[in-house]
């Protein structure tokens, strides 16, 4: 059996945390799965994980076993970059990771159309609105929505989405349309919980800067759920041009305050290094900076 097999499925599987959530990215079956990890441990005669009816875990010999294999892998990539950075082509694993919103709304048809251009690529996506450590978790490619601080990593700018105040006309008929954003403290807020500045929301206009400290009603670390209340007349949301730009377009939502400007956010290619970069990754931001330069909502 191909050694290198046995240990990608095996690291997969790690990764993963089960046999099920390491089938899809291999593409095999979750039978195939557990056995080429039965066959790893029949061939060293050690076991390596501890499985349980709910979770599998590394014992002492596993997590030896595993980072060495994370080393191996992690080479043969390397070389194989090295090698086809050459031709130019696109080939192999792309590991990338996205905020889940716009993942779902914006990527999620681009990686089948990406990979019907460069059919020697596979991809393992992973939707998540935490920040992912690029290099300790493997990605090689992360979307970010951010003002990007310094750091280590290389990034490339594909768009942008500014934040908007809004809440749907049935609302604003029995609350009231507030003329000012610190009237928004005496509305009822659905608010993202992931923001830096928690309940406080930052708006600039003619005078200046302009700080809101708000009480919400429903707080959720999900934008998809901030707009369908909104949409469910509940109160006022603040949240992207991506998500809400269509709504605010059909009028189903109203932006507030209009004159009062809140944050900007770039949309980010962020990778690791700009040295030996692969092929594909380097066609994967051209891909999608080409994609995102079309007006997908409004600016």
């Amino acid at each position: 059996m191909d050694r290198f097999l046995e240990m990608r499925v095996f690291v997969q599987v790690v990764d993963a945390g089960s046999f099920i959530g390491a089938a899809e990215p291999l593409e095999m079956s979750k039978a195939a799965v557990s056995r080429y990890v039965a066959e790893l441990e029949a061939r060293l005669g050690l076991r390596l994980l501890n499985r349980t009816t709910r979770k599998i875990s590394l014992n002492e010999e596993g997590e030896l076993f595993y980072q060495r294999c994370k080393d191996i892998l992690g080479s043969v990539d390397a070389a194989e970059a090295e090698l086809t950075s050459r031709t130019g082509e696109a080939v192999g694993l792309l590991r990338v990771s996205a905020p889940v919103s716009f993942g779902i709304l914006h990527l999620a048809n681009a990686w089948a159309e990406f990979k019907a251009r460069h059919p020697k690529v596979s991809f393992d996506v992973t939707l998540s609105d935490r920040v992912v450590d690029i290099v300790e978790d493997g990605f090689d490619l992360a979307v970010r929505i951010s003002r990007l601080q310094n750091s280590s990593l290389v990034s490339r700018r594909l768009a942008s989405t500014r934040m908007v105040a809004c809440a749907s006309p049935q609302y604003l008929a029995k609350r009231g349309m507030p003329k000012h954003p610190s009237e928004f403290a005496s509305h009822s807020i659905i608010a993202y919980s992931l923001w830096a500045t928690h309940d406080e929301w930052e708006f600039e206009g003619p005078q200046g800067q302009v700080k809101v400290r708000t009480s919400p009603c429903i707080r959720t670390n999900s934008g998809d759920i901030c707009r369908a209340s909104a949409l469910a007349h509940e109160g006022i949301i603040l949240q992207p041009t991506f998500l809400v730009g269509p709504d605010l377009e059909s009028g189903a939502l109203v932006e507030l305050c209009p004159e009062y400007r809140a944050m900007e956010f770039g949309i980010y290619a962020v990778y690791g290094s700009r040295k030996h970069m692969a092929p594909k990754v380097r066609l994967l931001i051209d891909f999608l900076a080409e994609r995102l330069a079309k007006r997908l909502w409004p600016s």
